[in-house]
């Protein structure tokens, strides 16, 4: 059952940010609910690198293949999501601001002249 558990727990967390995505009524909460599905996948990523027992992988003290170690790979992947998640809200809430400027709302639903 805790071999399963971190993907449960990612796939929860992506599964409220999608309810909460799908059932906003602001755009500010879009963008937030938006960066809670990102953070489903960073749990995802961390699980899937996982090792039980293993260390970083540092090898000036031990001999390549005498431990296991936990693959960086799949810690970079995660870091370079954090980064472009980050961009990608602060990317979103720069356009949330501009149309509340312009609109005088946060609503989608009061967007009109967005409508195709």
């Amino acid at each position: 059952m805790l071999d399963v558990l971190p993907y449960l727990v990612a796939g929860w967390v992506f599964l409220v940010g999608c309810y909460g995505l799908a059932t906003s009524r602001n755009l500010i909460h879009a963008v937030g609910c938006l960066s809670v599905c990102q953070a489903g996948t960073y749990v995802l990523l961390l699980a899937v690198g996982y090792r039980d027992k293993a260390t970083a992988p540092v090898y000036s003290d031990i001999k390549p293949g005498s431990r296991p170690v936990v693959d960086p790979v799949v810690q970079a992947l995660t870091l370079t999501d954090v980064v472009v998640g980050a961009t990608v809200t602060a990317l979103l809430l720069a356009l949330v601001v501009q149309i509340s400027k312009r609109h005088d709302t946060v609503d989608p639903d009061e967007l009109s002249e967005l409508r195709g």
